[in-house]
C-alpha cells in the first residue's frame, strides 16, 4: 500500500473538488477547514503536482487536479456503492393517507410499525386530493368510499364508518348522564362531511343550540372537542384513544353512516414488493375489520 496516496487526503481531496471550497468540504466531513487544507497539502507534496490553484473566492482546478478529480471522485463512488450494495437499506413505502387519518390514528400508531418493522421507511403523504398511484408513485392509499373502487384496484376493509358524538368532560359536566336529548342544546363541531344533519334526523332530534363552529378537517374537530368548544360527530376508532383517556367523552349512541367505510387499497397490477405486503398486514391487523 506504500504506492498509495494516504486515503484522508484523497478524502480531503474528493470534498473540496465537489465544492470548490476547503470551508465547505469540512462542513462535508465534520472536520475543520484547516484539516482538510492540510490533507490537499500532503496530496500535493506526494504527487509533487499543484491540484488547485488558491484563488480569492475559494479553489479552482489545475488542469492535471481537475483530471485527476474525475478519476478519484468515480472510484470512490464506486466504494460507496458496493459498500450500499452490503448494507441493508430500508425499504421504502409511500401510502396516501388524508391528514385527519394520519394526525388521529396512523401518527399514534406508528411506534407499534416502527417496533415491527425497523428496516421499512414508511413515507405518509397526507392530503385531502386523490393522488395517483402511477403519478405520484403511491405504493398504498386509505380512501373511504364503498366499493367496488376500480377493477385496477384491489380494496382491504379496515374500518366501519361509525359516527359518535363526543365532547370534553369540562363542557358537558353531567350531562352525559342525561341521554341524547342533552345533545339538542350543545353547540355543534361541524366539518367538511356535515353529518350532524342526518345524524339528528336518525334520532328524531331538533337542533337547539345557539351558536356552532365549523372546520374544514374532522381532525381540527376533534381538538376543538377536547379544547371544550363542542361536540363533534367522528368516526369512533378515530377518537378511541381520546376516550380510553378521558379527554372525550361519548354523548349519544353510534350511528352507521352507510357507504363512507375506510379501505386500503394498492394497484391489482403492481409487483408486490415484500415491504409493502408488510404494511399491508399491518394495517389490516390493527384494523378493526381484522386480518
Amino acid at each position: 500500500m506504500s504506492d498509495l496516496p494516504p486515503l484522508n487526503s484523497l478524502r480531503a481531496f474528493d470534498a473540496a473538488g465537489h465544492r470548490l471550497s476547503f470551508r465547505a468540504a469540512a462542513e462535508d466531513l465534520g472536520v475543520t477547514q484547516g484539516a482538510v487544507a492540510q490533507h490537499v497539502r500532503q496530496l500535493e507534496t506526494y504527487l509533487e503536482l499543484p491540484l488547485f490553484e488558491r484563488v480569492p473566492k475559494g479553489l479552482a482546478f489545475t488542469a492535471t487536479g481537475r483530471a485527476y478529480h474525475a478519476q478519484i471522485s468515480q472510484l470512490f463512488e464506486g466504494l460507496r456503492s458496493a459498500t450500499a450494495q452490503l448494507k441493508p437499506q430500508p425499504d421504502k413505502v409511500l401510502i396516501s393517507v388524508t391528514p385527519t387519518f394520519a394526525a388521529k390514528w396512523l401518527i399514534p400508531n406508528l411506534p407499534d410499525f416502527t417496533r415491527l418493522h425497523p428496516t421499512i421507511d414508511l413515507r405518509i403523504m397526507a392530503t385531502e386530493q386523490v393522488s395517483s398511484f402511477h403519478r405520484d408513485g403511491i405504493d398504498l392509499a386509505v380512501r373511504q368510499g364503498a366499493p367496488p373502487f376500480g377493477a385496477a384496484l384491489e380494496a382491504k376493509l379496515l374500518f366501519r364508518q361509525e359516527l359518535v358524538p363526543v365532547a370534553s368532560p369540562d363542557l358537558v359536566g353531567g350531562t352525559a348522564a342525561q341521554g341524547i336529548q342533552a345533545l339538542c342544546d350543545l353547540p355543534k363541531i361541524h366539518d367538511t362531511h356535515d353529518h350532524w344533519p342526518r345524524y339528528l334526523a336518525y334520532h328524531d332530534m331538533k337542533e337547539h343550540a345557539e351558536r356552532s363552529l365549523r372546520l374544514s378537517q374532522a381532525a381540527l374537530a376533534v381538538d376543538a372537542a377536547i379544547a371544550g368548544q363542542g361536540v363533534a360527530l367522528v368516526s369512533r376508532f378515530l377518537v378511541a384513544q381520546e376516550i380510553d383517556q378521558k379527554r372525550l367523552v361519548p354523548l349519544g349512541p353510534p350511528w352507521q353512516a352507510g357507504g363512507h367505510d375506510f379501505y386500503l387499497l394498492a394497484p391489482r397490477a403492481a409487483r408486490r414488493r415484500e415491504a409493502v405486503a408488510d404494511v399491508t398486514r399491518w394495517f389490516t391487523s390493527r384494523g378493526a375489520a381484522g386480518p
